[in-house]
């Protein structure tokens, strides 16, 4: 058996594996390492070897017997059942007080009962997410694990260590208990979803407003990314549009088939809002959106025989629909933010999770996908009032989605009687109506549900619960 010379270690040495052991071995960190394949280890060594101080092994067994005690496994494998067999080969050979830690996107209920089993054992299980893909897994990503408190005074300063840092501070925190860490990188790729959407729509409205070239709104990207809107899916987007594809000199946005895939983390994020009853409609119209664009035959079929009866799209002033398609971006990402923040508050009282919102806020200022400048301004809000149960409530992002409403219903019902899809950008301001107004038209559908099913209903004059009777002499009973 090996000595314990590693004092981390890392099995599962795809991209994202070899990048975060990389990372840990720049660090100066002694990282031991396995895959299940040991070709895959020897290319490691081979090609990054410099990188700092590895101890690779071809077994599981001389892989745990290489780590330091209170032993840090990071597994870096695919979600779901091999998983859960790489626990399980670890935790045989582990001893009470030692920790595993899933790196992967997992599914937090796996997480929770993961947790909970080898916590009977004696053992840590810490359900970690990691966000940046293969860049930031190499030069910094954020990270979000969850676990107990005693896991993170070991595992903690390693992982605030290879974390992206922001004015000096670790996108790095102790998010709460079994599955809170990967509940949050789930709502962190739920908004992703939603962000992507909305930046999506907001290029094909300049491209129908304006008639521009992708290029040309590949700048327009590229102005924005210098103010409020300053992100790196912006950066990205302003590459992205003013890449040619060298096969065709066509703009390569052109070139890509307008289908997009995804690995579940939506869906994941919408079911949950479900089960929580927590109205994240932008995220949602995203997940709804690929899935949509995944429907060939139901779109083909549109696209032959559905009638538009829309108007052109008339721009007389270039620079002011710009600007308008501008702020009404910005005001719906607000709200898939907020929307999302409220899921990561209602799941923490559901769960028992002690989640600061703010911290969270803070740590997805560097290194992951939605990294943004306006994450600073959310931070603050939820430092200034941790119990905001509103984050468009906030004064600051009142007054920011108020001065740009204007602009949001303009693009919006220019949109619609064009015939332009902006799914998320219309339920964005949906939500954001709906939320502001005093009375809503639920009361309707109440009085229908006890109509028809007698699920009684409240009044707004007295207390307690009533049903009327519908199919007698309609007069009211109070229920208690």
């Amino acid at each position: 058996m090996k000595e314990a010379t590693a004092d981390v270690g890392v099995t599962g040495l795809a991209v994202m594996g070899a990048n975060l052991a990389r990372n840990l071995a720049r660090h100066g960190h002694t990282v031991a390492v396995h895959n299940r394949t040991y070709a895959r280890t020897e290319r490691l060594l081979s090609e990054h070897g410099s990188d700092g101080e590895f101890v690779p092994s071809d077994s599981v067994a001389d892989f745990v017997a290489s780590l330091e005690k209170p032993r840090v496994a990071i597994i870096m494998v695919k979600a779901g059942a091999g998983t859960d067999a790489v626990i399980e080969e670890l935790a045989a050979e582990m001893e009470p007080g030692d920790i595993i830690v899933d790196a992967g996107n997992a599914h937090f209920p796996d997480t929770i009962r993961r947790e909970k089993a080898l916590r009977e054992r004696g053992l840590h299980f810490v359900g970690s997410g990691v966000s940046g893909g293969e860049e930031g897994a190499l030069n910094g990503p954020s990270i979000m694990p969850g676990g107990s408190a005693e896991s993170y005074e070991r595992l903690g300063p390693i992982l605030e260590d290879i974390s992206a840092k922001v004015d000096g501070v670790p996108c790095c925190t102790h998010v709460g208990t079994d599955g809170a860490g990967h509940f949050v990188k789930m709502v962190h790729n739920g908004i992703e979803y939603a962000d992507m959407q909305l930046i999506a729509e907001a290029y094909d409205l300049l491209r129908h407003g304006l008639g521009a070239s992708a290029a040309e709104i590949g700048a327009i990207f590229e102005t924005w990314n210098s103010g409020d809107l300053e992100s790196y899916l912006i950066e990205i987007t302003a590459e992205v549009l003013q890449h040619t594809d060298a096969a065709t000199g066509k703009a390569f946005v052109d070139v890509v088939l307008d289908q997009a895939e995804q690995k579940g983390t939506g869906r994941w994020t919408v079911q949950n809002g479900l089960d929580l009853g927590v109205p994240i409609t932008g995220i949602a119209e995203a997940t709804f959106a690929r899935s949509l664009s995944g429907g060939v035959a139901q779109r083909e079929a549109g696209h032959q025989t559905l009638p538009a009866r829309a108007s052109e799209w008339t721009v007389t002033d270039r620079d002011a629909f710009i600007e308008d398609v501008r702020k009404a971006l910005y005001a719906s990402k607000v709200v898939a933010y907020s929307q999302g923040f409220d899921q990561i508050a209602a799941a923490a009282a559901e769960y028992g999770w002690d989640i600061d919102r703010g911290a969270m806020a803070r740590i997805w200022r560097g290194g992951c996908i939605i990294r943004a400048r306006f994450l600073d301004r959310i931070t603050e809000a939820y430092e200034t009032r941790p119990d905001l149960p509103l984050l468009l409530a906030d004064p600051y992002f009142t007054d920011a989605v108020g001065e740009g409403l204007p602009s949001w219903r303009r693009v919006v019902a220019g949109a619609a009687t064009s015939g332009i899809p902006t799914p998320a950008f219309s339920s964005s301001l949906a939500y954001y109506d709906a939320v502001r107004a005093e009375r809503l038209p639920a009361a309707l559908v109440q009085a229908q549900r006890d109509y028809f099913g007698a699920h009684t209903y409240k009044r707004v004059d007295r207390e307690g619960t009533f049903h009327t009777l519908w199919s007698g002499d309609r007069s009211e009973e109070q229920q208690d």
